[in-house]
């Protein structure tokens, strides 16, 4: 039988000493008056005035002298020394004999300054708002396990407290895209999480069952073909902000749960979708971090300067020495061979142009940077290019190596969509575990006419890493998947 901690003991012990005081150690409220940076910008009136001031907090540091106690309080805005003794509070003052650090305490006084200059509140009475029953993290210094951060972040944020900023300033990403985009007339909607079929992307999606209609269905891999349905049904510029599901590996860049922004816009192509999200990310740079250079790891990205347009084979024939959009699959498998890239997932010719991608191409691109002109084979839901039909109207971002979003003049043939999906269709039936299966509700969908319509699709938790320069995914995301705990 476990044994119960001694330090959960001496806390149970205090915690009961304090319900035979008849004091409730889980109170309903407590009527707060000001937060520490308050007391601290409005010190001066305060003295003043003798106003009587009441914050609540966690109690951080705890040091006592007999009849005199000074303790340090955090709230949400910062932390405040405070000053007791049991002279000015008389049998209030056993109360702070049953605290630990940890524990939530509200407290009343009146602010002055210690001869050491601090800010400090003389407290006349106090409450205990929650008794902690377990001790903070190694002694404030702290956290030092990642996975422990991670998987308890909760303590990361109280040993941690610079990691609440990183989670104030993606809060700020999501509202200044959403100012973004609603002052430009576009309309935030929601649409289905869970899907009768996937798409949208080329990903694996989670599978479950609806037991009420016996029925298959898949979380959402992307939002797309239903924001395309609302193009269909005459909203000319949409957009969702949402969490989208991909059943495939973790990694520093890749969390199977994720937030993704895509946005659809009426009678505009791929082109004027470059124009406009230069925009958005110099409006989100200084929203943000007030400059448009910003450092990501050791790179210095700068959003003044235009992005870099680059065509897609460009560098890829380049480091080749030949045209390979020309290649068949074989072809490409030599080359891949050569240069010792591993092709173990390639279906078809597409996947092998990725890989060469990947391989030549991806890591130099660290300036923002829009690839363009992807090739056909693996832009299903883009139109053909108005001058090379072997080339889809397709951009995707690059910053800093790594891809920031994807576009497309969107696909609004229905014939050419039908072909495209039933091509998908195929690689799935040789074993591609991320084509897209044929969706016969969005093609009748696009049937009743869809017009011309660009659209762009976001990571925020990447857009969060880059513009909070933080090296993991993890690091971004307040409760990432984890593995269990064995």
């Amino acid at each position: 039988m476990e044994t119960t901690p001694e330090y959960l003991m001496h806390r149970l012990e205090k915690l009961q000493a304090l319900k035979e005081l008849g004091v409730n150690p889980y109170p309903y409220r407590y009527d707060r008056t000001h937060k520490s940076v308050e007391v601290i910008d409005n010190f001066e009136k305060l003295t003043e005035s003798q106003t009587k001031v009441r914050l609540a907090g966690r109690l951080i540091s705890l040091r006592g002298h007999g009849k005199i106690l000074f303790a340090h309080v955090m709230d949400g805005c910062g932390r405040l020394q405070i000053y007791a003794r049991k002279d000015d509070m008389g049998e209030d003052f056993q109360i702070f004999k049953k605290l630990d650090i940890g524990d939530f305490v509200g407290v009343e006084g009146t602010v002055f300054k210690t001869q050491t200059g601090e800010i400090t509140i003389k407290v006349e009475k106090t409450e205990i708002l929650a008794k902690s029953l377990r001790p903070l993290p190694e002694k404030w210094h702290g956290l030092q396990d990642k996975e422990l951060r991670y998987r308890h972040r909760y303590l990361d944020l109280i040993a941690t407290p610079e990691v609440k900023d990183v989670f104030i300033k993606r809060a700020l990403i999501t509202k200044e895209i959403r100012n973004f985009l609603d002052d430009r007339g576009f309309l935030e909607v929601e649409t289905p999480v869970l899907q009768p079929i996937y798409g949208g992307a080329a990903a694996k999606p989670f599978v479950t069952h609806h037991n009420a209609l016996d029925m298959t269905l898949y979380l959402r891999i992307a939002d797309e073909l239903y924001l395309k349905r609302l193009i269909i049904g005459g909203f000319e510029r949409v957009y969702e902000m949402s969490k989208d599901f991909r059943n495939e590996g973790m990694d520093k860049y890749h969390n199977p749960e994720f937030t993704m922004l895509e946005f659809y816009w009426a009678y505009a192509d791929y082109n004027d979708l470059m124009t406009m999200i230069e925009e958005l990310f110099r409006h989100l740079a200084l929203k943000v971090n007030g400059t448009l250079e910003l450092p990501f790891g050791e790179q210095m990205i700068d959003f003044g300067k235009p992005f870099i347009r680059l065509p897609y084979f460009k560098m890829i024939n380049e480091a080749c020495g030949c045209d390979v959009s020309e290649l068949d699959e074989a072809e490409l498998e030599k080359i891949t061979d050569q240069h010792h890239i591993d092709t173990g997932k390639c279906k078809g010719r597409g996947d092998y142009f990725d890989v060469l991608f990947e391989h030549f191409v991806e890591p130099k691109l660290i300036q923002p940077t829009f690839l363009m002109d992807f090739p056909i084979e693996i832009s299903p839901l883009a139109k053909i290019h108005r001058s090379n039909p072997r080339l889809a109207e397709r951009f995707e971002l690059f910053i800093a190596g790594f891809e920031f979003g994807n576009a497309f003049s969107e696909l609004n043939d229905p014939q050419d969509q039908r072909n495209r999906m039933e091509q998908q269709s195929k690689l799935i039936e040789r074993g591609h575990e991320e084509a897209q299966p044929v969706d016969e509700d969005f093609i009748y969908a696009m049937e009743h006419g869809m017009p011309p319509t660009a659209g762009y699709g976001l990571g925020i938790d990447r857009l969060a890493m880059l513009l909070t320069n933080s090296p993991s995914i993890r690091d971004i995301i307040l409760f990432p998947t984890m593995k269990p705990e064995e």
